[in-house]
């Protein structure tokens, strides 16, 4: 790019920064037309109140025109917005790159300095830009590998040894820019000059690449009538990595979720390849390379590789320098071309997967001659680097990971020519520990590097607590969470099913956001989940991208209303609200065509032999007792599902359809409590009942009775909580705003089962699929319930009515056994977060709040003469107004910056 940013000489009142573009710093390739900017203001720590007036943003062509810049001047506008700020300037054209900067206005209408310069490139927005043509191995063909009977079997043939594919060309002037726009699938590498391009791994994101017509004769039957299918594709600058005279691109590719040869999905096809480099001249000229049948190909080392069932290497078979310019081709084979795949390219504006944490070995255990057990200490998905170690030509070693699910094997033979590396290309493995068997000699510490693999996403939250268990039960799911973030989706499990299961991620969809930057993450996981609905019916389906395996209910598919809202309440973003209401509306709409006269909601989707398919029509999952009944799950999703898209029209300023889904909501729940409600027991019932009935609200009349029995049904559980994951999401928040807020800490601190406490007593290092042993051992869903951590626990809350922490509620409910609670995130507009104190006869409340939004501060008090601000009375503090007294809080408005109160006794 041509946005190298300088540095700052900004030492005003606010200084904008952490720009970005489409959710990306610097993005690479962006094919939106009117691409989305953001930036943070700090302002200087002892300052309060500051908020952003106004706004300018420049955007050129490059960083010398930005003085005088020939895309956009936006001129002063006047407005706080900072995030998602639409680009309006010259239409941008394929390939276009955008060098942008921005300065603001503070409050006292002072001008910043401009921001150090930021950048995206446009990709390939016509389908006519693209010249280069789809190639592969010429020993394969176009059909996928076939797929076992079970979902247990372990195919006897896993497909030819991954190919390598390369192109000469050759460069003789100099070079003014070079930018390569890439994709294989399953997976790919790009290679030039004998070196690979980028960091990335596992590339591109998985996606709804085409069409399946074994789709309609899967395990869960569904028609391939999706709204969207896509391929993605990624850009890579690479002028640096040429050189004058001859050169030489190089691709490897792997099979990935496109022929995975697995009962667990369904393939598309052969790998295939699609590569076209773009060489731009100091003369102005252009020269383009792309893929076609002048490629070659040839046997990589690859045996095998299967996102299922690991990776086989024979380092006999290298061949150095198989991707430099001299190297000597001419034994390779000509490529075949490809059938494009169905799907729409798009532009990779999506982070990859990378290589996010190198753990040495905590210990090894000799087992027996050449067999060792080597333990990494916590439980990664991923893959063990082999590290300059040494073995007779043909010796073969056997890597076998620990986790308790299988998740394939990864075996190497070494070449025997001296000191050799490696680690898998093409899939991922799950593991604490490994075994390593005919290991030649004595296998030492320095010899193995496990790589845990995900996702990129960045965490940027701290919560923390004067109790470990809570820390660890929080670091345990955090750990859980990223092993199974693969391809820009959330799995249920990373070594099973490895699926982006929609019910799994709307449960913890919340807790991912009060942890992680998941801003981008989510913008491409909700595409592909909007991009799964069948257009005609409304259904969205138990996954996404769809694998035809993945069992789930109305819980699933809510997805598409839950994750939305809750996006755009933590960041603010409406364009989240707009890209996915018509998709709210039309589940909403499958919903009501399972909804009998009485209101009550039932499904009963039958299978392709027209019987009742459990896998459809699921209510909640896997509680440590009975499950609740599934018409009364199905009905609260309804009612849930009604609520938000009313919310959503009301954002969107829709009010005539946001009064039909309030009635709607309404009809729903008053329905749920007429066929629910045990007068007799004054109860929904445990197990979750009485919780989903409080989180839609009761009749008053009931109130007292209900909180009652939820209160009981928690003494027969010994304080534990009896839910499955819908009902856990749920559990903890339920109890705090009802008055059993000890409660929560209570059933929060167990350490017996069923709880997160009793994983961790069983030596888990990440969270479970049961309460119990059973099952998958590294499963994040029911890390749903830990948001009581954050917003109730802690106290920071985002305020739907003005989201995106732009009016950010304080309210601590703090119990007498923690002596010390924080937690920070950064928001929108910069970090903010709170940290409380029990100390004798003190109680200490320190916040911050971000540059342009405020805050309303619950303090826990009897009364305001108790509390003091900064060592002054409150009224006072500057930037402090006191509101009023409510339920044992007194009640301050308080603009940016950095407060803390203190309630004497």
């Amino acid at each position: 790019m041509t946005c190298a940013p300088v540095k700052s000489k900004n030492d005003g009142p606010l200084v904008p920064g952490q720009l970005t573009c489409e959710y990306l710093e610097n993005p690479s390739v962006v094919d939106h037309s009117q691409p989305r900017l953001s930036w943070i203001n700090i302002a200087r720590e002892d300052l309060r109140g500051q908020t952003q007036t106004a706004w300018q943003v420049r955007v050129a062509s490059s960083k010398k025109l930005l003085e005088e810049p020939d895309l956009w001047d936006s001129d002063k506008q006047l407005s706080m917005q900072s995030t998602r700020v639409k680009y309006r300037g010259k239409t941008l054209e394929s390939r276009q790159e955008c060098c942008w900067q921005v300065r603001v206005w503070d409050r006292d209408g002072v001008v910043s300095e401009w921001s150090d310069p930021a950048s995206w490139r446009m990709g390939l927005l016509n389908p006519d830009d693209w010249k280069a043509e789809w190639i592969g191995a010429p020993w394969q063909g176009e059909e996928e590998l076939p797929i076992p009977e079970s979902r247990t079997m372990i195919p006897d043939y896993k497909g030819p040894p991954a190919p390598l594919l390369r192109k000469p060309f050759h460069v003789e002037k100099e070079v003014e820019s070079a930018v390569v726009f890439v994709s294989g699938l399953g997976y790919f590498e790009l290679w030039l000059n004998g070196e690979k391009v980028g960091d990335d791994v596992l590339v591109p994101n998985q996606t709804n690449y085409g069409k399946r017509s074994e789709l309609v004769d899967g395990f869960i039957s569904l028609p391939d009538e999706f709204r969207e299918y896509k391929v993605m594709y990624l850009a890579y600058d690479v002028k640096d990595q040429l050189i004058s005279g001859e050169n030489a691109l190089g691709g490897i590719l792997g099979n990935g979720f496109y022929n995975p040869a697995s009962a667990w999905t369904v393939g598309y096809g052969t790998p295939r390849f699609l590569c076209q480099l773009h060489i731009t001249y100091t003369d102005g000229t252009e020269e383009v390379v792309v893929s076609d049948d002048s490629w070659k190909a040839s046997r990589s080392p690859i045996l095998m590789n299967m996102v299922y069932y690991g990776e086989n290497y024979d380092a006999r078979m290298e061949q150095p320098g198989w991707s430099a310019a001299e190297f000597d081709d001419t034994g390779w084979e000509a490529v075949s071309l490809r059938e494009a795949p169905y799907g729409t390219l798009m532009a990779h504006t999506a982070y990859p997967d990378r290589v996010t944490e190198e753990l040495e070995p905590v210990s090894i255990e000799k087992m027996g001659e050449g067999h060792y057990k080597v333990d990494f200490g916590v439980e990664i998905s991923g893959w063990v680097r082999l590290n300059e170690v040494e073995g007779p030509e043909g010796h073969t070693i056997t890597i076998t990971p620990n986790a308790n699910l299988y998740s394939g094997k990864n075996v190497y033979t070494f070449k025997g020519e001296g000191p050799e590396s490696y680690a898998p290309r093409f899939n991922w493995f799950v593991f604490s520990g490994v075994e390593v068997s005919n290991w030649p000699g004595e296998l030492k510490p320095e010899h193995l590097t496990a790589e845990a693999v995900n996702t990129y996403i960045e965490p940027t939250a701290n919560f923390e607590t004067s109790n470990e268990l809570f820390n660890e039960i929080n670091k345990i799911w955090r750990r859980s969470q990223m092993d199974n973030m693969h391809g820009g989706l959330a799995s249920d499990c990373p070594h099973r099913e490895r699926s982006g299961y929609t019910g799994d991620g709307q449960i913890a969809c919340n807790t991912v956001l009060h942890n992680f930057d998941a801003k981008n993450f989510y913008q491409k996981w909700i595409g592909d989940m909007r991009g799964a609905q069948i257009m005609e019916t409304g259904y969205v389906p138990n996954g996404a991208p769809w694998q035809p395996s993945c069992g789930g209910g109305p819980a699933w598919g809510a997805a598409i209303c839950v994750m939305p809202w809750e996006y755009y309440v933590q960041y603010g973003s409406g364009d989240m609200l707009e890209d996915n209401y018509e998709g709210m509306k039309g589940y909403v709409r499958y919903m009501l065509s399972w909804t009998g006269e009485d209101g009550i909601t039932l499904s009963k989707r039958t299978d392709k032999n027209g019987k009742w398919l459990k896998w459809f029509n699921l209510g909640d999952w896997l509680p440590p007792g009975e499950l609740i009944p599934d018409a009364l799950v199905h009905t609260f999703i309804l009612w849930y599902c009604a609520d938000i898209t009313g919310r959503t029209a009301s954002a969107l300023g829709i009010e005539d359809e946001a009064e039909e889904y309030r009635i709607l909501a309404d009809r729903t729940k008053k329905a749920f409590s007429r066929r629910f409600y045990n007068e007799k027991a004054g109860s929904y019932g445990d197990a979750g009942g009485n919780i989903l009935a409080l989180k839609m609200g009761i009749p008053e009349e009931q109130y007292e009775r209900v909180v009652a029995a939820l209160k009981a049904g928690l003494e027969t559980s010994g304080g534990h909580l009896d839910t499955g994951i819908l009902g856990t999401r749920f559990f903890f928040e339920v109890l705090a705003e009802h008055g059993l807020n000890q409660e929560a800490y209570e059933a929060m601190n167990k350490r017996t089962e069923p709880s997160y406490g009793h994983w961790i007593e069983l030596g888990s290092t990440t969270s479970r699929e049961n309460w119990n042993e059973n099952g998958s051992h590294n499963h994040p869903m029911f890390g749903g319930g830990l948001v009581w951590f954050y917003r109730n626990l802690a106290g920071m809350q985002a305020d739907p009515q003005q989201p995106g922490y732009r009016h950010i509620i304080f309210k601590p409910q703090a119990v007498k056994e923690l002596d010390y609670v924080t937690y920070t995130n950064n928001t929108p507009y910069g970090e903010g977060g709170i940290t409380w104190r029990n100390q004798e006869g003190v109680f200490l409340m320190d916040i911050t709040v971000p540059v342009s939004s405020f805050a309303t501060v619950h303090v826990p008090a009897k009364d305001p003469s108790q509390i003091t601000e900064g060592g002054v009375a409150t009224d006072q503090a500057k930037g402090v107004t006191f509101k009023e007294m409510k339920d044992g809080y007194a009640l301050f408005k308080v603009e940016s910056g950095s407060y803390q109160f203190r309630v004497s006794e």
